[in-house]
Parts: C-alpha cells; sequence; structure tokens
C-alpha cells in the first residue's frame, strides 16, 4: 500500500490509500521509501493499520452497500419468450412473500433494540448490569434482574408469536398450488416457484400468484372478470381482455407451437397503467399488438369468472402488489412520549437525591462508590413495571372497543393508541364514502331548454316509449333506431329539434357512454357469473346486477333501465339495448376510451348494426368537456345551479363520424398504442382530434345520500372541542352543499369561500380579506391551497385554525396527507383523519390516529387505519366513551405506578438518613421484585377498569371531552 505523509500533521483521513491484490505481503519495502525523519516508524505502523485497515474496510462495506443498493434499483425492461423462463437474460427475484421482520439471526438483536431505544428500559440494563461489580452489589441479582427480566421476557414471547403467525400467513400463501402449462402437460407448481415466462392457469375464485399478461381464457368473449379489493381497495369487479392472438388458437396447447414473446416496460408503482407488446414472429407478415392495462393480471388480485391462463412478467419484490406496500410510520402515543420526558425527569430526581446523600455523608471515603450505590438503592423511583402495565391496559381498551355491541364490526388494528382518541383537536375527513353513503340516485335531466327532475321522470318515459314505438312501427322492428339517429347528422346547429327527438337522443347517449356490464346469475346458483351463452334468450330483470368502476356510471344505467331503455348484454365487441317495446337494439364497440383524472372524462365509439351508422359519444366533467362541446350559454351557469343544489354533474356530448373519418382516426390510434415510448401521450393527442365541435346533448345530476345520523354527530364532535375538515376530490359547490345539508357549519356560521388565486399578490389580497372575517367557515380549493402554502404558509394555518370549519375542494390524496402533517407541524395538537377510499390511505396513514370505514369503495382504508368502523356514526362512542375513558385511565395509572415507587423510594431516604446515611438496602431480595411487579399489580391495574361517568353521560355532554385537551 502507496502513500506519502508530507508533515507530521497531516490528518489520517486525508491518506490517499491503495492495496494491491496481495495485500499485507508488499507493504514491507514500501515502508523504506518514507523519510524516517518525518514519521518514526511505531507511529507509521499504527497509522498504518489505524488508516489503511479501516479504510480498506470501509471501502470494501460501501462497494458492497453500493452493489446492493444498485441491484435494487436496476429495474429493466425485459422481453418475455411464452413458456421458456430460462430463455430470460437477467435474473428475476423469487415469487416468494415474505412479511416478517426478523430473521432467525436478528430476532433477538432486534427485539433488543426495539426495548432499549426507550430511556426506561436502557436505564434499568445499566443499573442490573451493575450488580455484577462486587463494590456495587446490593442484595440479591434477581432484585434488579427478575423485573427486567420479566418485561424482556413479555416482549420476546409477544413478538415471536405475532413473527410465527407471519411466517406460517406466508408458508400458506407461498405454498399454494398453481398449474403450469409446459410442453409435457400440466403440472402443479408451488406459488414461490413460479418464475418470469412461465405459463401459470388460475381458476375461479383463485389468486393470481405474480403480475401477468393475460393470454387465454375459458369465456367465449375472450374476457373475465377480476376483483381487485385487496389491491386497490375496490369492490366492483374490473373486465380483463385476452391477447386476440392467443385467445383465437384452436387448442391450449398451440401456445408452445407459436414463437411469441411480450415486451413489458420495467416494473412500476402505478397499478392502473401498463405498457408493452405482444409479438408472434412465426407469422407472416409478424403479429404486433400493443397491451395496456386491460390485458394485464396483477398478483393478489382474484379470477371473478372463467379460468384464465397468463405469461408471468413480473415476481416478488417486481409485483405492483409488493411495491405499493409501504411499511407504516410506527405510531407512538403522545402519552408514551410524555412518559418518556417524565422518565428522565424522575431519573434527575433520583441523581439529585443520591447528590443530597452524599453531600450530607460529607463525601467521606470513596464517595463515587456511595452515589453509585444510592443511585441503585433509590432507582425504584423509575418504574420499570410501567410499560408492562400500560401495555396490558392497551390490550384491554382495544379488546373493550372490539366487545362493545353498540359499534358492532369494530376493529383495534394498532393497540398502541388507544389514548389519542382521548386528545383529538382536529378531525379531517372524506366528504364522499364517509359523510355520504356514495349511493348514486339519478336527480335531474337538463336538455339546455328544459329539465325534468325526479317528480317529472315519467314525462321522459312517456316520451321513450312513443320514439320507439314509432320507429319500430314505422321500420316493421328491423331499423330499430334508424329515424332518430338520423336526425341528429344534420350539421346545421340552426335546425331545431323536437323536444322527444332531444330526449331519444340524450337517453340512448347514457345508455351507450359507460363501462357498465350487466352480470346474471347462474342457474347453479353461484352469484356473479354471465351467462354469456343463453343471454340472447334469458333478460329477466331481477338476475340482473350491474359491475362498474364507478357507482355514478351505475346510476346512470339504472335510471335509463327506469325510463325504458335496459343494457341487457354487453362483451368486447357489442352491446345490446332492450326498447320499451321488448326490442333488442344492437351496437357493436369500435374504441373505447376509459376515465382518467386526468382526462376526466370518457368516451365511446360505437357503429349501430341496423343503419350502420358511427358515433363517437362522449361524457365528463363540466371542466373538461366545456372546451369540447360546441358554444352555448346554459351549460356553465346549470353546472353551477346544480352543485348549489348538492348535485354531481357529468356533461353528454355526441359526434356522428363518416366511415372514412373513422378509418383514418383507427389507423393514427392503432399506430400511436404500439408506440414504446411516450406512449399515452401520443394515444391522448389522437383521441383529442377527434374531441372537436361535439354536440351538447344533455346535462346530468346524480345525489350522494347523506350517511345515516351524520348531522348529530358532527354536531356532538363540535361540542367536544374538535374542528372538523373536510377534504374532498369533489368540485367546490358540491362541497359546500354537502358542509351545509350534514351541518358540518351550523345554521348560524357565515361562509367564507376563498376566490381562486394563482399569483402571491392575489393570495396576499385574499388572505386580507379573509382575516377581516370572524367565525366563519372556510371553503378553498386544492389549487388556491397549494399557492397560499407556497407564499404564507404560516399566516394561512394561523389563520384556518381560528375557524370553527374548513372545507378543501378538488383536492388530491397527496395534499390531504399534506394537510394533515401541515396542522400537527404548526399546531402541535393532534389529528386524527377518517376516510373508506384508497385515495384516502395517505391522510389516515399521515395522521395520529387514522379512522377507516368499511365503505363502497372496499377496504383499503380500513385495513391501513388504526382502527376501523362500520359506520360514520360510530366515531362518537368510539372518540366520547372509549378514547375519554382510554386516556383517563392510562393517565390515572401512569401517576399511580410512579407514586407507588416514589413511596418505597421515600422509605430507603429515611431509612439511610437515620442509620447516618448508609448505602445499605432497607428491604431485601424478592420483597422489593414483589412489591414493583406481583403484590401491588391487581389493585393498580383495576384502573384500567375505572368508570368516572356512565358512556350514556359522556354522549349527552360531549363537553366532558374537551377537558381532556386541557
Amino acid at each position: 500500500s502507496r502513500y506519502q505523509v508530507e508533515d507530521e500533521s497531516s490528518h489520517l483521513d486525508e491518506m490517499p490509500l491503495m492495496m494491491s491484490e496481495e495485500g499485507f505481503e508488499n507493504d514491507e519495502s514500501d515502508y523504506h521509501t518514507l523519510p524516517r525523519a518525518r514519521i518514526s516508524q511505531r507511529r507509521r505502523g499504527l497509522e498504518w493499520f489505524i488508516c489503511g485497515g479501516w479504510k480498506f474496510l470501509c471501502t470494501s462495506c460501501s462497494d458492497w452497500l453500493i452493489n446492493i443498493c444498485r441491484r435494487k434499483k436496476d429495474l429493466k425492461a425485459r422481453t418475455v419468450w411464452l413458456g421458456c423462463p430460462e430463455k430470460c437474460e437477467e435474473k428475476y427475484p423469487k415469487n416468494a412473500i415474505k412479511n416478517q421482520k426478523y430473521n432467525i439471526f436478528t430476532f433477538i438483536p432486534g427485539v433488543l433494540y426495539e426495548q432499549f431505544k426507550f430511556f426506561l428500559n436502557l436505564y434499568f440494563l445499566v443499573v442490573s448490569c451493575s450488580q455484577f461489580v462486587p463494590a456495587l452489589k446490593i442484595g440479591y441479582l434477581y432484585t434488579y434482574w427478575a423485573p427486567l427480566g420479566f418485561v424482556l421476557t413479555v416482549t420476546v414471547v409477544r413478538e415471536a408469536v405475532d413473527e410465527f403467525r407471519r411466517y406460517k400467513r406466508d408458508k400458506e400463501m407461498n405454498s399454494q398450488l398453481y398449474s403450469k402449462l409446459t410442453v409435457r402437460g400440466k403440472v402443479q407448481v408451488k406459488s414461490s416457484d413460479i418464475q418470469v415466462g412461465d405459463l401459470i392457469i388460475v381458476e375461479k375464485n383463485q389468486r393470481i400468484p405474480s403480475d401477468m399478461v393475460f393470454l387465454r381464457t375459458s369465456e367465449k368473449t375472450g374476457s373475465c372478470f377480476i376483483r381487485t379489493d385487496q389491491l386497490d381497495g375496490e369492490t366492483d369487479w374490473k373486465l380483463k381482455v385476452a391477447v386476440s392472438c392467443t385467445q383465437r388458437l384452436p387448442a391450449l396447447g398451440d401456445l408452445f407451437s407459436i414463437n411469441a414473446y411480450v415486451y413489458a416496460q420495467k416494473p412500476q408503482l402505478d397499478i392502473h397503467s401498463f405498457e408493452g407488446t405482444f409479438t408472434r414472429e412465426d407469422s407472416d407478415p409478424a403479429v404486433h399488438e400493443s397491451l395496456s392495462i386491460e390485458n394485464t393480471l396483477w398478483a393478489s388480485t382474484v379470477v371473478a369468472s372463467g379460468t384464465v391462463i397468463g405469461v408471468v412478467i413480473y415476481t416478488g419484490k417486481e409485483t405492483r402488489n409488493v411495491m405499493n406496500t409501504s411499511n407504516p410510520k410506527n405510531k407512538v402515543g403522545l402519552l408514551d412520549l410524555e412518559l418518556n420526558q417524565l422518565t428522565k425527569a424522575l431519573f434527575l430526581a433520583l441523581v439529585a437525591l443520591s447528590v443530597v446523600m452524599v453531600t450530607l455523608q460529607g463525601f467521606v471515603g470513596p464517595w463515587y462508590r456511595n452515589l453509585f450505590r444510592f443511585l441503585l438503592l433509590f432507582s425504584y423511583i423509575i418504574p420499570i413495571s410501567l410499560r408492562v402495565n400500560l401495555d396490558m391496559g392497551k390490550a384491554a381498551y382495544g379488546w373493550m372497543i372490539m366487545k362493545d355491541d353498540n359499534i358492532p364490526g369494530t376493529v383495534v388494528r394498532t393497540s398502541t393508541i388507544p389514548e389519542e382518541l382521548g386528545r383529538l383537536v382536529y378531525l379531517l375527513t372524506d366528504k364522499t364514502g364517509t359523510l355520504t353513503q356514495n349511493e348514486m340516485i339519478f336527480k335531474r335531466l337538463h336538455l339546455g331548454t328544459v329539465s325534468y327532475g325526479t317528480d317529472t321522470m315519467d314525462e321522459i318515459q312517456s316520451h321513450i316509449i312513443n320514439s320507439y314505438s314509432q320507429v319500430h312501427s314505422q321500420n316493421s322492428g328491423n331499423s330499430t333506431s334508424s329515424t332518430p339517429s338520423r336526425k341528429p347528422q344534420s350539421s346545421a346547429p340552426k335546425v331545431r329539434k323536437s323536444v322527444s327527438s332531444r330526449i331519444h337522443e340524450a337517453v340512448k347517449a347514457i345508455a351507450l357512454c359507460h363501462n357498465v356490464t350487466p352480470v346474471y346469475e347462474s342457474r347453479t346458483g353461484v352469484s356473479g357469473e354471465t351467462e354469456y351463452a343463453e343471454v340472447d334468450q334469458d333478460f329477466s330483470d331481477e338476475n340482473r346486477t350491474y359491475q362498474a368502476s364507478s357507482p355514478d356510471e351505475v346510476a346512470l344505467v339504472q335510471w335509463t333501465e327506469s325510463v325504458g331503455l335496459t343494457l341487457v348484454n354487453r362483451d368486447l365487441t357489442s352491446m345490446q339495448l332492450k326498447t320499451p317495446g321488448g326490442h333488442i337494439l344492437t351496437y357493436y364497440i369500435l374504441q373505447i376510451f376509459p376515465f382518467t383524472s386526468e382526462s376526466k372524462r370518457m368516451g365511446i365509439i360505437v357503429r349501430d348494426e341496423s343503419s350502420g351508422e358511427i358515433t363517437f359519444y362522449m361524457k365528463g366533467a363540466d371542466v373538461a368537456m366545456s372546451t369540447i362541446v360546441q358554444y352555448n350559454d346554459w351549460l356553465e351557469e346549470e353546472c353551477g345551479n346544480m352543485a348549489r343544489e348538492g348535485l354531481r354533474t357529468l356533461v353528454v356530448a355526441k359526434k356522428s363520424l363518416t366511415e372514412e373519418q373513422y378509418q383514418d382516426f383507427e389507423s393514427r390510434y392503432n399506430q400511436a398504442k404500439l408506440s414504446i415510448h411516450d406512449r399515452n401521450l401520443k394515444v391522448a393527442a389522437v383521441v383529442e382530434s377527434l374531441e372537436r365541435e361535439m354536440e351538447l346533448l344533455c346535462l346530468t345530476g346524480v345525489e350522494d345520500q347523506l350517511q345515516a345520523d351524520v348531522r348529530p354527530t358532527l354536531e356532538m364532535l363540535r361540542n367536544a372541542g374538535i374542528k372538523i375538515w373536510m377534504l374532498t376530490g369533489d368540485k367546490l359547490e358540491t362541497a359546500t352543499c354537502i358542509a351545509k345539508s350534514s351541518h358540518l357549519v351550523s345554521r348560524n356560521q357565515d361562509i367564507h369561500i376563498f376566490r381562486p388565486v394563482a399569483t402571491r399578490g392575489e393570495a396576499h389580497l385574499e388572505l386580507n380579506a379573509f382575516r377581516r372575517k370572524h367565525d366563519c367557515a372556510l371553503v378553498i380549493s386544492g389549487d388556491s391551497l397549494e399557492v397560499c402554502l407556497k407564499y404564507y404558509e404560516h399566516e394561512f394555518v394561523e389563520l384556518a385554525c381560528q375557524c370553527p370549519a374548513v372545507v378543501c375542494c378538488r383536492c388530491s390524496p397527496t395534499q390531504k396527507a399534506h394537510i394533515v402533517k401541515l396542522l400537527q407541524h404548526h399546531t402541535g395538537k393532534r389529528t386524527c383523519a377518517i376516510g373508506d377510499g384508497g385515495n384516502d390511505v395517505s391522510m389516515i396513514q399521515a395522521a395520529d390516529c387514522g379512522i377507516g370505514i368499511e365503505g363502497k369503495e372496499g377496504k383499503q382504508a380500513s385495513l391501513a387505519a388504526d382502527f376501523s368502523i362500520t359506520q360514520f356514526k360510530h366515531i362518537g362512542r368510539l372518540l366520547m366513551v372509549h378514547g375519554r375513558n382510554s386516556y383517563k385511565r392510562s393517565a390515572a395509572l401512569g401517576q399511580f405506578v410512579m407514586h407507588r415507587g416514589l413511596i418505597i423510594s421515600t422509605m430507603q431516604a429515611v431509612f439511610s438518613s437515620v442509620f447516618y446515611f448508609a448505602s445499605v438496602p432497607l428491604y431485601q431480595g424478592f420483597l422489593m421484585v414483589g412489591y414493583a411487579t406481583i403484590y401491588t399489580m391487581f389493585p393498580v391495574f383495576s384502573l384500567v377498569l375505572d368508570q368516572d361517568v356512565k358512556p350514556e353521560m359522556a354522549l349527552l355532554y360531549p363537553e366532558l371531552y374537551k377537558d381532556l385537551t386541557k
């Protein structure tokens, strides 16, 4: 190892060092090249040893870590040959599920670290270890080791049980058997042994073991339904489509007779997007198909219909499910933090008392040894059993919450923070599905000149019946929709259509422009299996249910059914509508453009079977559609009116296409879908070329019903001194209306609507205007909130915290979590977040206390939360009764245990002072151990069952809760 030292002041860490491969053997010759005058041999050898050895170790370790990190980060796109795992160029992770925290080597060190990072336990470890020093030994070893050993044993056993349960769950999942398709036929393979490139067969109601591209299905339609509630929290079924090239193959074994591969993008977090291509090389010409999210089967979803065959593209840590599984932060309650601080204060008191005793003794003899002995004698001031008592108390509170018959279905998922429920100041709530039921009811249809409400729906029904009866009578039932569908082809906007034909067009558009699939119960009684084969003969209404990704869409299709136009069947290429007269209209689906949060609209291109006409229908939010539809003078005003009524609005439009226009669009669209880079942007650009000068058909309004007992629950929380903030993705008018109707904002309060701001100056003026208002609720949009927080974060939060209620609309999930963190940072108060959907998870995990509701949107929020409830009204009892009791009991328990330790220490201090300040224990052996644990356990622990007022009184007078926040 060659290095040079310029002078004696050179720092060791500045010396460059390069080790040869021979290592230590080559260094002797180099030593003699150093000037002996500058550095002695001893120092040189020492410096070399420290500097060289340490640097070599660090360099090796850092290189090793860098390699590991680099190996983790280098996620690559891949080419996967069908049924040929051996052709994979890279080595991909094993398809094993691992949820364990520790392995056999890290278990004991890991558990001990988690325990001794708390000051309380670390102090007792030091005290116990001191008993091995003869000069410091007081009494028997078990006097100190027994309580510490008890605490550690309880903890280790509890962790071991939890870890063993996790291991068993993992083993059960990894041992699930699947059918793997090989050249020799089907073989059974464990889930953990599945590799990239394997062809896996998944039966109905079976979990999908890894991320796959969907190749074939037993369903004749070439599609299947999957349940995704364990992935994205949504309870609706998703329609997935098999690759058409492999679906058309005559037999299953033909998958091995073709030479084909899938190109898949590198593994990503986004579960709602996928870009890839399918290529078959042995055909002439080669077949290229673009792959999107509808061709994928993600791990942890469940097949709901038919049997599917897929090729594995991602395994183990690279699956979407695992990549989206983040370890939530370990939430520590404020009570635990306060007790940790109190423990440190008691330690200072202990040191002070020991110093006083040694001082009064006169610092005679080896006083420092006496000082340490006094520290040991008075160590019971710091109660080691406090944490055990509190942990057992927390477990008891959790058991009481789950056994409360008044809030059935409540689950405690985080048992360490029940006291947090008793000291909340801010409650941040979602709107849809939390305050409202997420059950949509169609309320209004507006055609520009005429509006229909719930009381005039029968008029629409009569118009539809007359319209279709005329068509059938004129065309003898053969060209059912030729007459009405030809009318809109007139491009002259001045031609005034009759109200009847406009209603006909609007209802037909609503019945066709959606992603809803009717599902019929099978004759075997298994719910949810679609009978595609028999659907032409059996359209019985009582058997039919609708599956869609949004309750809004289901509400619209159910409404068209109520006025006479019923969706009876849908597959990948067509859908069928039943008219009031019982005739079936068939429409071929040419293209479908699904709804995304960015575009805020969805579209569909259909061809009428009878007339051959091609029509492009589109529906979406007014913000997105206002620039797409032809000029009109009523849309903006009516959207505002409906929003003030609390309705969610959708604008519906159409455009007739010629055959040439459609063919031109299709070629450009398919070309964009095959591109590997910026596919989404290219596809969006092609679709936008169609979205011009569309004919505005109608404006629809659906209403979300309020949850049961929302008003009295919010009133109770407000009286308890809890400030409620509503964070929603809905538009401003709808959010304001729900805030009023739910009594989030009381009737005698004003509402200040924060005007849209985009610059620092505008934000400054609007904040000044808001500052002059007193005792009024604030309503602000997400965009304006971003601007205010960018320039005037402190001022805005200070003003908003003075409001009795705050409504933030158009909020993204990340904004919701950001608002929670802002309140925690600026106020230091305890926050609680409550929601029911996947978009609320980040907010729930960021809050001091997260509550999830099992709702229409699935279980994702309730699984991520600390407490899971079934209805919003249960939050009243959870906080006012259980939260209040948990906090009061734990506080009393903590004080009592400390008091118990002070009693024995005071007696020891009196005893020592009477006997000339001798550091001799008053009580010996097991009496001290027993006093701190067994003898006083049950009287102290009875505080866990203490109750100052009956639950009914706590609910009747929520003001009792307000006292706790002091």
